[in-house]
């Protein structure tokens, strides 16, 4: 994974820094190396409890009877229904009891509770793991990128997202190649179908990550016994003098900035990236295997790799190009507008290769938008207001998730494709765009200092 605080030219204040100071680039390099590469880890198995639904349909639909409708209500209705009923409690509970505990918590239970799709029997049985699985993995996702907010600061903070972001087109690009493996190749084995394998193998990583988590994670930077106490020190008071900084510039440190205007066009702009990602990882699967006609699961899966492993190249040179110019509204209203064309060419070109380069336009361009739109909003939220705020937008930009599956199925069903869903989810990243660019936030005023994560251009 790539990896490392990018390095710049010194500034003034780090070639004037006092004696015994510690290097800024040193103790972040530190603090990205043992945290990040972790991270990332977590989110691989996380994505891939999720989305493994995706690969599963092709088959246990058809085993269990169950058809497109079952299917769309349950991959994400059902399962944003626990999701978004608990994700706020369950970012106020990290935010006490610490991440370490809690982040390891949500995986045990969501690793067991992926596991036991391999169960589901009928559409009734399906609906219930799915509200179950949302239940056990709220929180994740937010209570992430705020504890990530409590150790980088803002102008380092979207490249540290981005890379702990990039699990998500790495975990589904090789995750598609081990799910259609699975499909293929184990169905029968011990008298299971091939997707019962799948939910098996697939979810007990998570619970082993979830233990290590109680073991390996450290709650704050004070608590870090590997960072040296000057380390420690400067990282504590460099994170202390950037929130009142935020404090001073937005004043939405309490739970009453929740209710501030600047939140309806963060919870608009992240409805728009959920709708469209959602929507790519449950029906891609399913679009390319139209397009692709006579290709196996596992031949599938192989060229699934393609858009993934493409997006996570892309999204960390977006992060890293964003960070080091300090701007952030045009990055996303750039990547809203390439996934918007991607979509649209998906759904009319003939040519099945230029199809998938369509479906790879429209997965780089969303997926880049996330690090970059998370480290617009934690500029302006901090205290009780970015614990509440970073899971208030998720959990309400996430009904987009919720309605994805059945706004696609039901366009399906009445169309016999999917390609006016297609049309329609464009026209949601060119919404995005222009929401991104109605954002305003300030500049740096510090010449001396590189960008804040919050300049504008």
């Amino acid at each position: 994974m790539p990896g490392d605080v990018v390095e710049r030219p010194q500034s003034d204040r780090e070639a004037d820094r006092p004696d015994g100071e510690p290097s800024e680039r040193a103790v972040l390099r530190k603090v990205f190396r043992r945290l990040v590469p972790f991270l990332f880890l977590l989110y691989v198995a996380n994505i891939l409890d999720r989305n493994n639904v995706g690969f599963a349909r092709l088959k246990m639909l058809g085993d269990l009877g169950l058809d497109e409708g079952v299917y769309g209500w349950g991959a994400t209705f059902c399962f944003y229904l626990g999701y978004l009923a608990f994700e706020v409690p369950s970012n106020l509970i990290l935010h006490r009891v610490g991440a370490r505990l809690w982040i390891g918590r949500i995986m045990i239970t969501w690793g067991l509770v992926s596991t036991c799709t391999m169960f589901v029997r009928d559409a009734r049985s399906f609906y219930l793991v799915r509200v179950l699985l949302g239940v056990a993995e709220a929180g994740f996702f937010p209570g992430i990128v705020l504890y990530l907010s409590y150790w980088f600061p803002a102008r380092e903070r979207a490249r540290a997202v981005a890379c702990f972001m990039m699990a998500s087109p790495l975990s589904s690009a090789f995750g598609g190649v081990v799910s259609g493996w699975l499909l293929a190749h184990a169905d029968g084995a011990a008298g299971l179908k091939g997707w019962q394998w799948l939910f098996l193998i697939e979810g007990l990583p998570s619970v082993v990550l979830g233990i290590a988590t109680w073991f390996y994670l450290t709650d704050r930077p004070s608590a870090a016994g590997w960072l040296s106490s000057e380390e420690r020190g400067w990282l504590d008071r460099r994170m202390a003098r950037e929130d009142r900084d935020r404090v001073a510039r937005h004043g939405l440190d309490r739970l009453q900035a929740l209710g501030h205007p600047m939140m309806v066009l963060f919870i608009l702009l992240y409805f728009t990236i959920a709708l469209g990602t959602n929507s790519f990882g449950f029906y891609a699967p399913t679009i390319l295997q139209g397009r692709f006609t006579g290709w196996s699961t596992e031949e599938i899966g192989y060229l699934y790799l393609v858009p993934n492993l493409t997006t996570a190249v892309a999204m960390y040179a977006v992060g890293r190009h964003s960070d080091a110019t300090g701007e952030r509204r045009w990055h996303l209203a750039g990547c809203a507008l390439v996934a918007a064309l991607g979509w649209w060419l998906s759904a009319t070109v003939r040519s099945p290769w230029l199809a998938l380069l369509a479906l790879t336009m429209a997965n780089a361009g969303m997926i880049s938008m996330i690090g970059l739109f998370w480290s617009l909003a934690t500029s302006y939220l901090s205290g009780l207001g970015a614990v509440g705020g970073i899971a208030l937008i998720n959990t309400i930009a996430n009904t987009g998730g919720a309605f994805s599956s059945p706004l696609m199925s039901s366009i399906e069903k009445a169309t016999g494709s999917f390609a006016v869903g297609q049309f329609v989810l464009g026209v949601a990243m060119v919404a995005g765009a222009a929401i991104a660019l109605a954002i305003r936030h300030d500049r740096p005023t510090d010449r001396g200092a590189a960008p804040d994560a919050g300049a504008s251009d």
